[in-house]
C-alpha cells in the first residue's frame, strides 16, 4: 500500500504498511510483520452527518361539528400574506379567511366550517409557528 522510510536515533526504518481496515493496520518494519491497533477509532469523513429526528407528519385540522368554537391554526410556518375576513363577517365552508406564505408559495386557509369570526390573533406580516391558533370562530 504505502512506503515508508524513517530515521530515529540514527537507527533506519524501513515500513510498508500492507493492510488497514478500520482501527487495525498490518505493517513490515525492516522484514518483520506487525498488526497493530490504533486507540481511537478513524474518522471516516469529516462532513458531518445530518440525522433528522422522527417525527410523524401533522394530520389535517379536524373539524368538530358538535364543538360551539372552531380554532383555525397554522398548518405549517409561515408568513401572514392578507387577512381576508374580519371579527362579526359570517362564512361558508371554503370561503378564504387568509393567504400564508410558506416556502415561497402562497397558501390560502379556507374555512372548514361556517360560522362568525369571534377572534383574529394574527396580523398581516407576522410570522406564524405550525399549530398557532390564527383565527377563531364560532
Amino acid at each position: 500500500m504505502k512506503n515508508f522510510k524513517f530515521k530515529i536515533h540514527d537507527n533506519n526504518y524501513q515500513v510498508d504498511i500492507k493492510s488497514h481496515e478500520g482501527n487495525i493496520i498490518n505493517l513490515e518494519v525492516n522484514g518483520t510483520s506487525y498488526s497493530v491497533t490504533m486507540k481511537e477509532d478513524i474518522k471516516k469523513s469529516k462532513t458531518p452527518t445530518l440525522v433528522r429526528s422522527a417525527r410523524r407528519p401533522a394530520e389535517p385540522l379536524k373539524v368538530n361539528p358538535a364543538s360551539t368554537k372552531t380554532k383555525i391554526v397554522a398548518p405549517i410556518p409561515g408568513v401572514v400574506m392578507s387577512i381576508d375576513v374580519k371579527v362579526g363577517d359570517t362564512l361558508n365552508i371554503g370561503d378564504r379567511m387568509l393567504v400564508l406564505e410558506a416556502m415561497k408559495m402562497e397558501n390560502n386557509i379556507v374555512c372548514e366550517k361556517a360560522g362568525t369570526i369571534s377572534a383574529i390573533n394574527i396580523s398581516v406580516g407576522q410570522q406564524v409557528l405550525q399549530d398557532e391558533v390564527m383565527i377563531e370562530l364560532e
